[in-house]
Formats: structure tokens, sequence, C-alpha cells
């Protein structure tokens, strides 16, 4: 285990690595391995443990009664899933958890996050505040593809989305980390009504795109 890595998570964020050593016996870590297209967790599971992606990256995801998905959010390495869930361990999840590539995670016993330790941990409090500043972050994201996805059209949902993104990496050109698939499931559009779209917005001149690397050649303000 990569005690360095975890200590500069954001879970861990202040601590140092034989902090972290230290906390994952009492934390009753799980190390895990999953292959690309694998559920991790299922629409309707009831949630034991949150997970740290060590490697890799997961969706989350929901799935409708027709078989209609929508991406609702990504962890990549360094990040954690399911610790709502997990802090709520009686409330079957509402979303699935998939592995997006070859992904390991580190799965993490929440209820011992939030109880007193019985060793008296020193490090505890930082890790119940850091969870704190997790659980805010995942609701700002989520805030943040509600807004995305409130016009109307395909090209207004791109243009939010998109110059969300150059402002993010303060450049007009950036990788974002969706294939085209999983970008018109963020965005809750058709896969082929998005792909035409992009082609149209280049011919206008907005943009150029190739797989997941854009680049803005306008002002998308202008198009808003």
């Amino acid at each position: 285990m990569d005690y360095l890595f975890l200590s500069n998570t954001i879970l861990f964020q202040g601590t140092s690595p034989e902090e972290v050593k230290a906390m994952l016996g009492c934390l009753q870590a799980e190390q895990k391995t999953y292959q690309k297209g694998e559920m991790i967790y299922r629409m309707g599971d009831a949630v034991p443990a949150m997970g740290l992606v060590l490697s890799g990256s997961v969706s989350i995801e929901n799935d409708d009664i027709w078989g209609n998905k929508s991406i609702l959010d990504t962890a990549t390495t360094g990040q954690v899933f399911a610790e709502t869930y997990a802090c709520v361990p009686t409330e079957p999840m509402m979303v699935s958890v998939v592995a997006s590539e070859k992904t390991e995670v580190l799965f993490l016993n929440v209820g011992r996050i939030l109880q007193v330790c019985s060793n008296n941990c020193s490090h505890h409090g930082k890790i119940i505040r850091n969870l704190l500043s997790v659980s805010a972050r995942k609701n700002l994201n989520l805030s943040r593809r509600i807004f995305h996805t409130s016009a109307k059209s395909i090209r207004g949902r791109l243009l939010s989305y998109l110059s969300y993104q150059a402002m993010k990496n303060g450049s007009r050109e950036f990788y974002i980390p969706f294939s085209r698939q999983q970008l018109a499931d963020y965005l809750s559009v058709d896969r082929s009504a998005l792909s035409n779209e992009l082609s149209k917005m280049q011919k206008d001149g907005l943009l150029k795109a190739e797989r997941n690397h854009f680049i803005l050649l306008k002002t998308m303000d202008d198009e808003i």
C-alpha cells in the first residue's frame, strides 16, 4: 500500500503516511480490483463501505426502467465514491457504480469514521473534517451538472459544459474526463444527436474536437 499517496488524497489530507497506515486498520480497509465495465455497487444495494480509487476510474450512473443511462459523476484516482450512502447504510443506492477501466478500490468502513475512536486517535478528527469537505464538493458537482443540463438545446448544454471546462483548466484547449458516449450520458442527450451538434459547432467555427480533446475558437458566451 502506498501510504504517501493516500496521505495526499482529499480524504486523508493533513495526515502523515504513518498516521494513514495506523488508520487503515481502524477503518477495516479492504482493497479490491475491478475490470472495465464491472459493477462495483448496483442500484438498490445497501452500501457497507465507501470506496477510494487507488488507480483507474469509476462512473456513477443512473439507469431508468426503460434502460436509459445517465452519468451523474465520475471518481478518478485519489477520489472517493458512495460515501453518502455508506453514512446511511440502511438507505438503498439510487445509482450504480461501474469501473470505467481496470480499477483498484480501497473500501473503508464509514461507521468507524463517524464513531468516536476507542483508540483516541489524534488524527480521527482530521478525517471527519475531510469527509465533510468531500461531501460538500460532491454537492457542488451535482449542482453543476443540474446547471449544465438546464438548457433545452443540446448546443446550450455543450456550451455550458465546455465553457466551465475552459474556465476550470484556465485554457481554451483542454481534455474532458468523458468519452463521447459518457458526455452524452452526462448531459442527458442522445449520442448521435450530440455528435451531430458537435460537427455543426465545428463548422460554425466555435471549436475543434477530437475524441475528448477540445479547443474553443471563439467566445462561447456569445453563443449562449
